[in-house]
Protein backbone atom coordinates (compact mmCIF):
# COMPACT_ATOMS: atom_id res chain seq x y z
CA UNK A 1 0.00 0.00 0.00
CA UNK A 2 1.54 3.37 -1.32
CA UNK A 3 1.71 6.29 1.69
CA UNK A 4 -0.39 9.08 1.40
CA UNK A 5 2.58 11.30 0.96
CA UNK A 6 3.86 8.78 -2.02
CA UNK A 7 0.49 8.33 -3.75
CA UNK A 8 0.21 12.32 -4.03
CA UNK A 9 3.35 12.74 -6.28
CA UNK A 10 1.63 10.40 -8.89
CA UNK A 11 -1.11 11.62 -9.62
CA UNK A 12 -2.05 13.71 -12.53
CA UNK A 13 -1.77 17.23 -12.81
CA UNK A 14 -5.02 18.93 -11.32
CA UNK A 15 -4.69 22.42 -11.47
CA UNK A 16 -6.18 25.04 -13.85
CA UNK A 17 -6.08 29.00 -13.80
CA UNK A 18 -8.42 31.63 -14.86
CA UNK A 19 -8.01 35.34 -14.29
CA UNK A 20 -10.52 36.96 -12.61
CA UNK A 21 -12.81 39.92 -12.82
CA UNK A 22 -13.08 39.38 -16.80
CA UNK A 23 -11.57 35.68 -16.31
CA UNK A 24 -12.20 32.90 -18.07
CA UNK A 25 -15.41 30.50 -17.47
CA UNK A 26 -15.16 26.84 -16.28
CA UNK A 27 -17.03 24.36 -15.94
CA UNK A 28 -16.02 20.77 -13.83
CA UNK A 29 -17.86 17.82 -12.92
CA UNK A 30 -17.75 14.36 -11.36
CA UNK A 31 -16.86 11.25 -13.37
CA UNK A 32 -16.89 10.47 -16.79
CA UNK A 33 -20.79 10.87 -17.45
CA UNK A 34 -19.10 14.51 -16.24
CA UNK A 35 -18.03 14.80 -20.27
CA UNK A 36 -21.53 15.39 -21.63
CA UNK A 37 -23.00 17.41 -18.48
CA UNK A 38 -19.97 20.01 -18.91
CA UNK A 39 -20.89 19.81 -22.72
CA UNK A 40 -24.28 21.33 -22.00
CA UNK A 41 -23.41 23.75 -19.17
CA UNK A 42 -21.25 25.20 -21.42
CA UNK A 43 -23.44 25.75 -24.21
CA UNK A 44 -25.55 27.98 -22.02
CA UNK A 45 -22.19 29.86 -20.67
CA UNK A 46 -21.02 30.56 -24.38
CA UNK A 47 -24.85 31.47 -25.03
CA UNK A 48 -24.74 34.35 -22.68
CA UNK A 49 -26.74 32.14 -19.76
CA UNK A 50 -26.77 32.23 -16.13
CA UNK A 51 -24.59 30.07 -14.31
CA UNK A 52 -27.61 28.27 -12.62
CA UNK A 53 -29.10 27.84 -15.54
CA UNK A 54 -25.91 26.47 -16.99
CA UNK A 55 -25.62 24.07 -13.72
CA UNK A 56 -28.96 23.03 -14.00
CA UNK A 57 -28.76 22.24 -18.05
CA UNK A 58 -25.51 20.07 -16.98
CA UNK A 59 -26.93 18.23 -14.35
CA UNK A 60 -30.30 17.04 -16.61
CA UNK A 61 -27.74 15.19 -19.05
CA UNK A 62 -26.72 12.29 -16.81
CA UNK A 63 -30.53 12.64 -14.92
CA UNK A 64 -32.26 11.46 -18.72
CA UNK A 65 -29.56 9.03 -18.97
CA UNK A 66 -31.13 5.47 -18.98
CA UNK A 67 -27.71 3.89 -19.09
CA UNK A 68 -26.53 5.84 -16.13
CA UNK A 69 -27.49 3.41 -13.24
CA UNK A 70 -26.64 6.25 -10.62
CA UNK A 71 -28.65 9.36 -11.73
CA UNK A 72 -32.11 9.91 -12.53
CA UNK A 73 -34.36 7.97 -14.41
CA UNK A 74 -31.97 4.99 -14.97
CA UNK A 75 -30.91 4.61 -11.53
CA UNK A 76 -31.15 1.43 -9.76
CA UNK A 77 -33.71 0.75 -7.35
CA UNK A 78 -33.71 0.63 -3.24
CA UNK A 79 -33.99 -2.66 -1.68
CA UNK A 80 -37.69 -2.80 -2.35
CA UNK A 81 -37.71 -1.92 -5.88
CA UNK A 82 -38.23 1.90 -5.82
CA UNK A 83 -36.62 4.49 -7.48
CA UNK A 84 -36.07 7.71 -4.91
CA UNK A 85 -34.17 10.23 -6.49
CA UNK A 86 -32.16 13.27 -4.41
CA UNK A 87 -30.77 16.87 -5.64
CA UNK A 88 -29.64 19.99 -4.65
CA UNK A 89 -28.69 23.02 -6.67
CA UNK A 90 -27.03 26.36 -5.01
CA UNK A 91 -25.36 29.46 -6.67
CA UNK A 92 -22.61 31.97 -4.83
CA UNK A 93 -25.23 34.13 -3.21
CA UNK A 94 -26.27 31.42 -1.04
CA UNK A 95 -29.50 31.16 -2.76
CA UNK A 96 -29.97 27.36 -2.62
CA UNK A 97 -33.07 24.43 -3.26
CA UNK A 98 -32.80 20.75 -2.87
CA UNK A 99 -35.13 17.38 -2.82
CA UNK A 100 -34.59 14.43 -1.23
CA UNK A 101 -36.16 10.81 -1.41
CA UNK A 102 -38.07 12.03 -4.75
CA UNK A 103 -40.63 9.18 -6.60
CA UNK A 104 -41.73 9.19 -10.00
CA UNK A 105 -39.69 12.74 -11.31
CA UNK A 106 -37.28 12.11 -13.81
CA UNK A 107 -35.22 15.19 -13.35
CA UNK A 108 -34.98 16.07 -9.40
CA UNK A 109 -32.66 18.91 -9.82
CA UNK A 110 -34.81 20.74 -11.90
CA UNK A 111 -37.49 20.39 -9.02
CA UNK A 112 -34.63 21.12 -6.64
CA UNK A 113 -34.40 24.59 -8.37
CA UNK A 114 -38.15 25.51 -8.13
CA UNK A 115 -37.87 24.42 -4.50
CA UNK A 116 -35.23 27.40 -4.42
CA UNK A 117 -37.11 29.74 -6.18
CA UNK A 118 -40.84 29.45 -5.44
CA UNK A 119 -40.45 28.26 -2.39
CA UNK A 120 -39.67 29.93 1.47
CA UNK A 121 -37.51 26.43 2.27
CA UNK A 122 -34.41 24.82 1.44
CA UNK A 123 -35.22 21.33 1.37
CA UNK A 124 -37.99 18.55 0.44
CA UNK A 125 -38.38 15.28 0.88
CA UNK A 126 -40.57 12.26 -0.48
CA UNK A 127 -44.10 12.58 -0.60
CA UNK A 128 -44.27 16.32 0.02
CA UNK A 129 -41.69 16.80 -2.77
CA UNK A 130 -43.34 14.79 -5.07
CA UNK A 131 -46.92 16.91 -4.54
CA UNK A 132 -45.00 20.20 -4.80
CA UNK A 133 -43.05 19.03 -8.68
CA UNK A 134 -46.74 18.05 -9.52
CA UNK A 135 -48.22 21.10 -8.83
CA UNK A 136 -45.14 23.01 -10.06
CA UNK A 137 -46.24 21.22 -13.47
CA UNK A 138 -43.45 18.49 -14.05
CA UNK A 139 -45.02 15.18 -15.15
CA UNK A 140 -44.91 12.39 -13.16
CA UNK A 141 -42.99 9.46 -14.39
CA UNK A 142 -42.14 5.60 -13.75
CA UNK A 143 -38.50 5.80 -12.83
CA UNK A 144 -38.03 2.04 -12.93
CA UNK A 145 -36.49 0.92 -15.93
CA UNK A 146 -36.83 -2.65 -17.10
CA UNK A 147 -32.48 -2.94 -16.96
CA UNK A 148 -32.91 -1.48 -13.69
CA UNK A 149 -35.72 -3.61 -12.82
CA UNK A 150 -33.58 -6.95 -13.89
CA UNK A 151 -30.57 -5.80 -11.74
CA UNK A 152 -32.84 -5.78 -8.85
CA UNK A 153 -35.05 -9.09 -9.42
CA UNK A 154 -31.24 -10.49 -9.85
CA UNK A 155 -30.26 -8.85 -6.23
CA UNK A 156 -32.92 -10.61 -4.38
CA UNK A 157 -31.86 -13.84 -4.51
CA UNK A 158 -28.89 -13.02 -2.45
CA UNK A 159 -30.13 -9.52 -0.96
CA UNK A 160 -26.29 -8.91 -0.22
CA UNK A 161 -25.44 -4.88 0.11
CA UNK A 162 -21.57 -4.69 -1.19
CA UNK A 163 -21.30 -1.13 -3.13
CA UNK A 164 -18.17 -1.49 -5.93
CA UNK A 165 -15.88 1.21 -5.41
CA UNK A 166 -15.00 3.27 -8.74
CA UNK A 167 -17.83 1.29 -10.70
CA UNK A 168 -18.68 4.95 -11.84
CA UNK A 169 -15.03 5.17 -13.35
CA UNK A 170 -15.57 4.22 -17.21
CA UNK A 171 -12.53 2.26 -17.39
CA UNK A 172 -13.29 0.76 -14.32
CA UNK A 173 -17.00 -0.59 -15.26
CA UNK A 174 -15.49 -2.01 -18.76
CA UNK A 175 -13.69 -4.76 -16.49
CA UNK A 176 -16.35 -5.84 -14.42
CA UNK A 177 -19.33 -8.07 -15.20
CA UNK A 178 -22.58 -5.82 -15.48
CA UNK A 179 -25.03 -5.91 -12.39
CA UNK A 180 -22.81 -4.81 -9.76
CA UNK A 181 -24.01 -2.91 -7.08
CA UNK A 182 -23.72 0.62 -8.12
CA UNK A 183 -23.93 4.01 -5.98
CA UNK A 184 -22.95 7.49 -6.97
CA UNK A 185 -23.23 11.07 -7.56
CA UNK A 186 -22.97 14.04 -10.15
CA UNK A 187 -21.47 16.91 -8.90
CA UNK A 188 -21.06 20.02 -11.14
CA UNK A 189 -20.10 23.22 -10.44
CA UNK A 190 -19.32 26.31 -12.58
CA UNK A 191 -17.71 29.96 -13.10
CA UNK A 192 -18.80 32.40 -15.44
CA UNK A 193 -16.73 35.14 -16.85
CA UNK A 194 -18.02 37.54 -14.51
CA UNK A 195 -16.87 35.57 -11.48
CA UNK A 196 -20.20 34.49 -10.65
CA UNK A 197 -20.12 30.16 -8.92
CA UNK A 198 -23.31 27.79 -9.03
CA UNK A 199 -23.10 24.09 -8.27
CA UNK A 200 -25.27 21.07 -8.69
CA UNK A 201 -25.30 17.90 -7.46
CA UNK A 202 -27.80 14.80 -8.55
CA UNK A 203 -28.42 10.89 -7.41
CA UNK A 204 -30.43 7.75 -7.47
CA UNK A 205 -28.46 6.88 -4.53
CA UNK A 206 -27.12 3.86 -3.15
CA UNK A 207 -28.60 1.16 -5.25
CA UNK A 208 -30.24 -1.47 -2.93
CA UNK A 209 -30.74 0.83 -0.36
CA UNK A 210 -32.84 0.95 2.72
CA UNK A 211 -36.56 2.69 1.49
CA UNK A 212 -36.18 6.36 3.27
CA UNK A 213 -32.28 6.52 2.67
CA UNK A 214 -30.95 9.93 2.20
CA UNK A 215 -27.85 10.46 1.41
CA UNK A 216 -25.07 13.76 1.02
CA UNK A 217 -26.12 15.15 -2.43
CA UNK A 218 -29.22 17.05 -1.53
CA UNK A 219 -27.94 17.88 1.96
CA UNK A 220 -26.33 21.66 1.65
CA UNK A 221 -22.64 21.84 2.94
CA UNK A 222 -22.37 17.86 2.94
CA UNK A 223 -22.73 17.33 -1.07
CA UNK A 224 -22.37 20.86 -2.52
CA UNK A 225 -21.36 24.31 -1.06
CA UNK A 226 -21.12 27.35 -2.92
CA UNK A 227 -20.15 30.75 -1.79
CA UNK A 228 -18.99 33.66 -4.36
CA UNK A 229 -16.61 35.00 -2.29
CA UNK A 230 -14.39 31.80 -2.37
CA UNK A 231 -15.49 29.30 -4.10
CA UNK A 232 -17.41 26.00 -4.48
CA UNK A 233 -16.98 21.89 -3.69
CA UNK A 234 -19.10 18.65 -4.29
CA UNK A 235 -18.56 15.64 -2.81
CA UNK A 236 -18.61 11.76 -4.87
CA UNK A 237 -19.20 8.35 -2.34
CA UNK A 238 -19.95 7.05 0.24
CA UNK A 239 -22.99 10.09 1.58
CA UNK A 240 -22.79 9.10 5.38
CA UNK A 241 -19.43 9.98 5.64
CA UNK A 242 -19.44 13.36 4.13
CA UNK A 243 -22.99 14.02 6.10
CA UNK A 244 -20.51 13.09 9.34
CA UNK A 245 -18.07 15.30 8.07
CA UNK A 246 -20.27 18.56 6.70
CA UNK A 247 -17.39 17.51 3.58
CA UNK A 248 -18.36 20.35 0.99
CA UNK A 249 -18.53 23.22 3.23
CA UNK A 250 -15.42 21.68 5.12
CA UNK A 251 -13.44 21.99 1.66
CA UNK A 252 -15.09 25.91 0.66
CA UNK A 253 -13.96 27.32 4.70
CA UNK A 254 -10.74 25.32 3.90
CA UNK A 255 -10.12 27.55 1.04
CA UNK A 256 -11.76 30.74 2.89
CA UNK A 257 -8.75 30.00 5.17
CA UNK A 258 -6.23 30.02 2.38
CA UNK A 259 -5.79 26.66 1.31
CA UNK A 260 -5.70 26.12 -2.51
CA UNK A 261 -8.56 24.23 -3.93
CA UNK A 262 -6.38 20.85 -3.47
CA UNK A 263 -5.24 21.44 -0.61
CA UNK A 264 -8.48 22.12 1.01
CA UNK A 265 -9.69 18.57 -0.93
CA UNK A 266 -6.70 16.37 0.71
CA UNK A 267 -7.54 18.04 4.05
CA UNK A 268 -11.40 17.33 3.89
CA UNK A 269 -10.59 13.77 3.03
CA UNK A 270 -7.86 12.90 5.54
CA UNK A 271 -10.00 13.66 8.20
CA UNK A 272 -12.26 10.93 6.79
CA UNK A 273 -9.63 8.81 6.72
CA UNK A 274 -8.49 9.49 10.08
CA UNK A 275 -11.50 8.92 11.42
CA UNK A 276 -11.35 5.73 10.01
CA UNK A 277 -7.90 4.03 9.82
CA UNK A 278 -9.25 0.59 9.05
CA UNK A 279 -12.35 0.90 7.26
CA UNK A 280 -11.09 3.43 5.11
CA UNK A 281 -9.06 1.11 2.82
CA UNK A 282 -12.79 -0.01 1.74
CA UNK A 283 -14.32 2.90 1.27
CA UNK A 284 -14.60 5.62 -1.30
CA UNK A 285 -15.14 9.53 -0.78
CA UNK A 286 -13.74 11.81 -3.33
CA UNK A 287 -14.07 16.08 -3.49
CA UNK A 288 -14.38 18.37 -6.22
CA UNK A 289 -13.46 21.66 -5.73
CA UNK A 290 -13.26 25.10 -7.89
CA UNK A 291 -11.64 28.63 -6.54
CA UNK A 292 -13.20 31.89 -7.87
CA UNK A 293 -10.56 32.37 -9.39
CA UNK A 294 -10.53 29.50 -11.78
CA UNK A 295 -8.59 26.92 -9.77
CA UNK A 296 -9.27 23.25 -9.23
CA UNK A 297 -8.37 20.67 -6.66
CA UNK A 298 -9.49 17.28 -6.64
CA UNK A 299 -8.77 14.16 -4.43
CA UNK A 300 -10.47 10.81 -3.06
CA UNK A 301 -9.57 8.26 -0.83
CA UNK A 302 -9.28 5.66 -3.41
CA UNK A 303 -7.38 5.96 -6.90
CA UNK A 304 -9.71 5.74 -9.60
CA UNK A 305 -11.95 8.95 -8.86
CA UNK A 306 -12.35 10.97 -12.59
CA UNK A 307 -13.54 14.09 -13.01
CA UNK A 308 -14.21 16.22 -16.13
CA UNK A 309 -12.83 19.98 -16.80
CA UNK A 310 -14.32 22.06 -19.88
CA UNK A 311 -12.75 25.61 -20.27
CA UNK A 312 -12.27 27.71 -23.40
CA UNK A 313 -8.62 26.94 -23.94
CA UNK A 314 -9.01 23.21 -23.73
CA UNK A 315 -12.60 21.93 -23.69
CA UNK A 316 -13.62 18.51 -22.32
CA UNK A 317 -10.41 16.72 -20.34
CA UNK A 318 -11.06 14.01 -18.19
CA UNK A 319 -8.09 13.82 -15.36
CA UNK A 320 -8.02 11.05 -12.74
CA UNK A 321 -7.83 12.66 -9.36
CA UNK A 322 -4.71 12.08 -6.36
CA UNK A 323 -5.83 9.76 -3.77
CA UNK A 324 -4.27 8.47 -0.62
CA UNK A 325 -4.19 4.87 -2.04
CA UNK A 326 -2.83 4.32 -5.44
CA UNK A 327 -3.83 0.87 -5.26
Amino acid sequence: MTSILAASTLALPLRARATNGGGSAKVISTWDFGVAANQAAWTVLSRGGSVLDAVEAGARVPEADLANHSVGKGGYPDRDGIVTLDASIMDGDGRCGAVAALEHIAHPISVARRVMEQTPHVLLVGDGALQFALEQGFDKDNLLTPEAEKAWREWLKTAKYAPVINRENLDYRKSLPGGKDNHDTLGLLALDASGKLAGACTTSGMAWKLHGRVGDSPIVGAGLYVDNDVGAATSTGVGEEVIRNAGSFLVVELMRQGRAPQQACEEAVRRIVKKHPDGAKKLQVGFLALSRHGEVGAYAIQKGFSYAVCDAQKRDRLLESRSVYST
